[in-house]
């Protein structure tokens, strides 16, 4: 029987840059460090990787948490830092937020690049943006009363 979402993974080039947006830009926590040599064939049959070698963060943030993989091997093919959310695969992740506006402004002196200003969908205020490496995120706020 399936219960739930335990984590998402993403993969990125350069995870202690990944670390430091994900705890300190969004307000994650680091969970745990860990990674694996080369020569490790459980986990190069678990992930379906010949000679895989890899660094590992989880962070989390209240009940979410985000498996951030940095592979050294095999060599990675770099994301399509165009990737549009239509095109297949993961489109992105939500995060649920409050104060919104605050938090859209903060991210984006922080530098984060949004499609979009914030969008209102009657009750609901949400933006898409995108991590340092091209991963697409979503800002979502429920129950916001409608503006006149």
């Amino acid at each position: 029987m399936i219960h739930g979402i335990d984590h998402t993974a993403i993969s990125v080039p350069d995870l202690r840059a990944a670390i430091d947006f994900y705890c300190d830009v969004l307000g994650f926590e680091l969970e745990s460090e860990a990674g694996w040599p080369k020569g490790a064939k459980d986990l190069d049959a678990l992930v379906g990787l010949a000679d895989s070698a890899s660094k590992v963060a989880m962070v989390r943030l209240g009940g979410t948490r985000i498996e951030i993989f940095e592979y050294e091997s095999p060599e990675p093919q770099p994301q399509n830092l165009e990737f549009r959310v239509c095109d297949h695969g993961l489109t992105h992740f939500c995060l649920a937020v409050t104060e919104i506006e605050s938090e859209y402004a903060r991210l984006a002196a922080a530098g984060v690049v949004f499609n979009a200003p914030l969008v209102e969908l009657g009750t609901t205020i949400c933006a898409y943006g995108r991590d340092p490496f091209g991963n697409v995120f979503e800002l979502k706020q429920e129950g916001a009363p409608p503006h006149d």
